[in-house]
């Protein structure tokens, strides 16, 4: 199975405060003794980075070394696989906004899941439901 994770996985893992942060902890700490691949866009590890240090979101903001540790945690296992815009991606983004236009906040969500059909990965491990509109993903909620 293709399995990607979003950016909220990442951060409730990271946020103490949260209350599914135990959950995504054991989410995670199963995704890395799995051998089962995952994808991580590089949108969401930079998404990751910007949110997990901002202390206008956080009340306990990582330092950027702390949050830079967690991303070379996952990124580093050995049966996770960086996804990055290829050669043609502007047309699978226009593809996937056709029926379903994306604006504002929905932006950043058009373009993970343009990158996740560009790569042929089908489920995305998330909490918003806002995925759910790209009929292409498996929309699977970890805290759920």
């Amino acid at each position: 199975m293709s399995a990607a994770a979003d950016v909220n996985v990442l951060l409730y893992a990271s946020d103490r405060g949260s209350p599914f942060h135990d959950r995504a902890v054991q989410f995670l700490a199963e995704r890395a003794g799995s051998h089962d691949l995952l994808y991580l866009a590089w949108p969401t590890v930079m998404a990751y980075l910007r949110i997990a240090t901002h202390p206008g979101i956080f009340v306990h903001p990582l330092s950027a070394t702390e949050a830079m540790r967690n991303a070379n945690a996952l990124v580093g296992l050995p049966h996770v696989r960086l996804l990055a815009e290829e050669e043609g991606f502007w047309e699978v983004y226009q593809e996937v906004v056709r029926n379903r236009p994306a604006r504002a906040n929905q932006v950043p969500d058009a373009h993970l899941a343009a990158l996740l059909r560009q790569h042929g990965v089908g489920t995305l491990y998330t909490s918003d439901a806002d995925f759910r509109r790209f009929d292409f993903l498996r929309v699977v909620n970890p805290f759920a």
